[in-house]
């Protein structure tokens, strides 16, 4: 696919990937390091081939790269068409497992439990990750595309590393948890009582009420894209490799969330790095009224993020912007692009 067809649409995902998709994927670099408390943490690279005869031929000068950090419960598997689609942009694409989910080291004797012993753990791998496998092929700073999760990772990890990062477009971002009915400040008093009788009767993490094991809904009940060709990509990715299956949160994992969430905003003034901040509309994972506070307080603070101190909304669109229908992929990726350019 040229440059001049953009991005890869829904009409070629048939029962198999496109097989230039597929080509790229073999030809990625897959490892993994040690994280925090020795968790091995797995990666893929995707490098455009050198065609200097330099005593380091894979050493990239030409290629900016781009960081993808995906949200909860992913797997840099399920990245297979957003990791080409940007390398056909000119990018080197690096992506990493989260502790806990994906290819990387599980952390309970129930692998299906969504829990990280603390937040920062996910930073600081994040940290390792960029100084110690991407900037081996940079000479340059990267780009940050996150999602979700990953998102709120991205935005403590800028607040460590101020001068890390060129510029960074956080999608859907897990600044705020969505609490449905209940009031925000009620349902952070429920997580809280929850986590207290959690620890003071048991030492394993339970699950949050309402979470278990990994169980895939239907497309009907789905609320993270509207392509039924990439929902039932990912769905079927899981159920042929039940070890990226992972199940709900624990109440341990809400309760690092929530204190993660908490220091982003009173970290903000470390902030340097241009953020552009995406917003689905139709969103039910993650709360808009968080993503609004933080474009305002940030923009003021820091005019070149946020433009106009507001998300970039998407009418319509679920939570997952970058698996979602086309018309909301295409403007997801083509703006993402548009920004990097800018910096």
């Amino acid at each position: 696919m040229s440059k001049s067809t953009q991005f890869s649409q829904e009409r070629n995902l048939k029962d198999s990937l496109p097989a230039e998709i597929s080509i790229l994927w073999q030809q990625g670099l897959f490892d993994s390091f040690s994280g925090v408390g020795g968790v091995n943490i797995h990666y893929a690279l995707f490098i455009h081939t050198s065609t200097s005869h330099d005593k380091e031929p894979h050493k990239q000068v030409e290629y900016p790269a781009i960081v993808v950090v995906p949200g909860r419960g992913e797997c840099y598997l399920k990245y297979n068409e957003l990791a080409y689609d940007l390398y056909q942009q000119g990018y080197n694409v690096f992506i990493l497992d989260h502790r806990g989910q994906g290819l990387s080291g599980r952390l309970l004797s129930n692998l299906q439990k969504g829990y990280v012993t603390n937040f920062q753990d996910y930073v600081d791998d994040l940290q390792y990750f960029i100084e110690h496998v991407v900037d081996k092929y940079c000479s340059t700073k990267p780009y940050l595309l996150a999602h979700s999760m990953g998102g709120a990772i991205a935005v403590r990890f800028m607040q460590d590393s101020p001068n890390a990062i060129k510029a960074a477009v956080i999608s859907s971002p897990m600044l705020g948890f969505n609490s449905g009915f209940l009031p925000n400040s009620l349902a952070k008093k429920l997580v809280a009582a929850n986590y207290a009788v959690n620890n003071l009767i048991s030492n394993n993490p339970w699950y949050f009420f309402g979470q278990k094991n990994y169980s895939p809904t239907s497309f009907i009940q789905d609320r993270l894209t509207h392509s039924t060709k990439r929902y039932k990509e990912f769905v079927d990715l899981y159920k042929q490799n039940t070890a990226i299956q992972l199940g709900g949160v624990t109440t341990h994992w809400l309760m690092q969330g929530i204190m993660a969430q908490k220091e982003i905003f009173n970290k903000l003034g470390l902030l340097k790095t241009p953020i552009l901040l995406f917003q689905a509309g139709a969103d039910r994972v993650v709360c808009q009224q968080a993503q609004n506070d933080f474009c305002h307080n940030l923009h003021l603070l820091q005019p070149q993020s946020c433009p106009n101190g507001v998300p970039i909304r998407f009418d319509d669109a679920y939570h997952e912007l970058l698996f979602e229908s086309d018309k909301h992929r295409n403007k997801a990726i083509t703006r993402s692009l548009s920004w990097f350019k800018k910096y």
